[in-house]
């Protein structure tokens, strides 16, 4: 292997991927985390409250588990009557935004952060996910870096979406492919 193809772990390790500001603040949510994964199960506000006082963008009756891991508060938008299920994993370093509705089932990774193996260096990738309204993120799933999975979708168990979901599709496998559509449902919000 020429030195041109040798990959530069240690370049990767020296750059900056966050301020110090950044930093900081993630210091200050790991110090925090237990006061989040210790909570009561039904303790909701509370755990909704502790991310706001982290940045993060919360709806009402958002119904987030303790044992759920959450890495940057600050890039989390989650909307109204939405949930994320017992120990899902929300590696967001690029945002993920989750829709009116959502359900994001236990054990589900959203991973928005990746490497780009074009370089030597593997410079981080901060990408980010958005998770329509309406949509099931199915127990166990992967949703990849910089998909968008849209309105009333849903991502079967176990599936591996590392490319856009269209509106009402049902996907499921490695990777994840069309096998269904949705049916059309009313859903009536809440006053």
């Amino acid at each position: 292997m020429s030195e041109a193809e040798t990959i530069d772990i240690e370049s990767n390790r020296r750059s900056s991927k966050w301020t110090k500001a950044e930093l900081v603040k993630r210091g200050m949510w790991e110090v925090c985390q237990p006061l989040f994964r210790f909570s009561p199960r039904v303790f909701w506000g509370w755990r909704r409250n502790l991310l706001r006082m982290f940045g993060a963008r919360v709806g009402r009756s958002v119904h987030i588990h303790p044992t759920v891991s959450i890495t940057v508060p600050w890039n989390l938008d989650v909307a109204d009557f939405s949930a994320i299920g017992d120990s899902a994993r929300v590696y967001n370093l690029g945002t993920i935004t989750i829709g009116y509705g959502a359900t994001v089932s236990q054990g589900a990774h959203l991973c928005a952060g990746t490497h780009d193996y074009t370089r030597a260096d593997l410079p981080l990738i901060k990408a980010n996910i958005r998770i329509g309204e309406g949509v099931w993120v199915c127990a166990d799933a992967f949703v990849g870096p910089g998909v968008t999975v849209g309105k009333y979708a849903i991502v079967g168990a176990r599936a591996v979406a590392v490319k856009d979901v269209p509106e009402w599709a049902i996907v499921a496998g490695n990777p994840a492919k069309v096998v269904g559509e949705r049916p059309a449902l009313s859903a009536a919000r809440p006053a």
